[in-house]
């Protein structure tokens, strides 16, 4: 059986659908990082990306 395009499935053509509203923060905005919190975070990437890799078992 060979695929046409009238096979495909017209549902997915159309536009994702809004997002949920409860998905939408209300409240107070998160705080920016202080110099020293980013500081601390390029520091421990940096170190996390030094580390040789290990394989689950």
């Amino acid at each position: 059986m060979s695929s046409t395009h009238r096979d495909v499935d017209h549902v997915l053509a159309y536009p994702e659908p809004p997002a949920s509203p409860l998905w939408h923060r209300h409240g107070a905005k998160a705080r920016p990082l202080t110099d020293a919190q980013k500081k601390r975070n390029r520091e421990l990437l940096d170190l996390e990306q030094r580390k040789p890799r290990t394989t689950a078992a």
